[in-house]
């Protein structure tokens, strides 16, 4: 199977949700290609780059955001989780790695402990430079503005509730990927 049939097996209907997922997505993933071309040095598996940013927020469905269509029973915080456990239980555990970890900058076990976050109790935090490139790339685009890319500032302030670590990790991508 391919990583990108989980879309439709989890998304079967054409729907306003699927559509939200499909664009922001999509978005995504163009930023994140578009980092690896301009720095050919981190050698990036753009192949993977491109089904992680797709798959990145595939566990949004089970979320309860009726903003972007999603009405099910768990806070949002946890989509990237949710995501995560159906990737891997499909067989792919390296994509899962990229939709648990790109929530926030990544959030650190101090973090979720501090701010009592309904996550497990590990960090979550962006390892490989393909995880950091989709997480870096997924601050500028929201699902609620879905043809609007963010600027720096935007995305910096987005970030804010994840405290401040999140913040530093940010700043040092802008450095390294811009």
């Amino acid at each position: 199977m391919n990583p990108l049939d989980l879309i439709n097996i989890y998304y079967p209907e054409e729907n306003e949700l699927k559509n939200i997922l499909l664009i922001h997505s999509q978005k995504v993933a163009e930023k994140a290609l578009a980092i690896a071309k301009a720095h050919p040095e981190f050698r990036l598996d753009e192949s993977f780059l491109y089904e992680a940013s797709m798959l990145h927020d595939i566990g949004i469905f089970l979320t309860d955001a009726p903003r972007i269509y999603c009405f099910g029973t768990e806070p949002y915080i946890r989509h990237g989780l949710l995501g995560a456990e159906l990737v891997r239980k499909e067989g792919f555990p390296l994509h899962a790695l990229v939709c648990e970890r790109h929530t926030g900058a990544g959030i650190s076990l101090a973090n979720i402990n501090q701010q009592r976050l309904p996550l497990s109790q590990r960090d979550m935090l962006p390892v490989s430079l393909e995880e950091q490139v989709i997480c870096f790339a997924d601050k500028f685009f929201s699902k609620t503005r879905l043809e609007h890319e963010k600027t720096v500032e935007e995305a910096r302030r987005s970030l804010l509730k994840f405290g401040d670590d999140g913040l530093e990790r940010f700043d040092k991508w802008c450095k390294d990927f811009l």
